[in-house]
């Protein structure tokens, strides 16, 4: 089973930022869990929902080439509790990449209000016996079209950005 921490891409720009965002409801059963009486949206979950959509953004910045994890959370912070009824909005840069993985600076807004910031690294696995491929391509091109990645999709000048397919 796959977890999915973002609803729908709302801005792409190939290599550079993305935009993703999230409706919390009550329909997700965690929230029923994370407080009883108190249903609030653990940060946990909004760091993983702003690393997908990081994630997603870096992945495609080296063609599906080779596979991009979540390696470190340099920094993060939120100013308030999201519940149900929020609308989360996570937006990511890509600041620095390297051969061996990617910074990317992140904020969140909540309701259209400032609401945290991170700063994330991404490393790269390559792809062999002891590294299994996270996902197939036919699996990981339903996501991305589940998420209207490529709806929004552009490259750096502004054109459509092609639906290339992972390798």
């Amino acid at each position: 089973m796959r977890w999915f921490w973002i609803d729908r891409f709302t801005e792409f720009v190939r290599y550079r930022r993305a935009t993703a965002v999230k409706a919390v409801t009550l329909s997700e059963e965690h929230l029923h869990d994370h407080f009883p009486g108190a249903a609030i949206m653990p940060t946990s979950l909004i760091i993983e929902g702003i690393a997908q959509t990081a994630g997603l953004l870096v992945a495609d910045a080296v063609d599906f080439k080779q596979q991009v994890v979540l390696a470190k959370v340099s920094s993060a912070t939120f100013t308030r509790d999201a519940v149900p009824g929020d609308r989360l909005e996570y937006r990511v840069r890509i600041t620095d990449t390297r051969l061996g993985g990617a910074m990317v600076m992140a904020d969140s807004l909540l309701n259209g209000e400032p609401h945290g910031e991170a700063e994330l690294y991404f490393g790269y696995l390559e792809t062999g016996i002891r590294v299994p491929r996270l996902f197939s391509t036919p699996e990981m091109m339903r996501w991305l079209d589940a998420l209207r990645l490529f709806d929004v999709a552009i490259n750096e000048d502004g054109t459509p950005a092609p639906r290339n397919e992972p390798p």
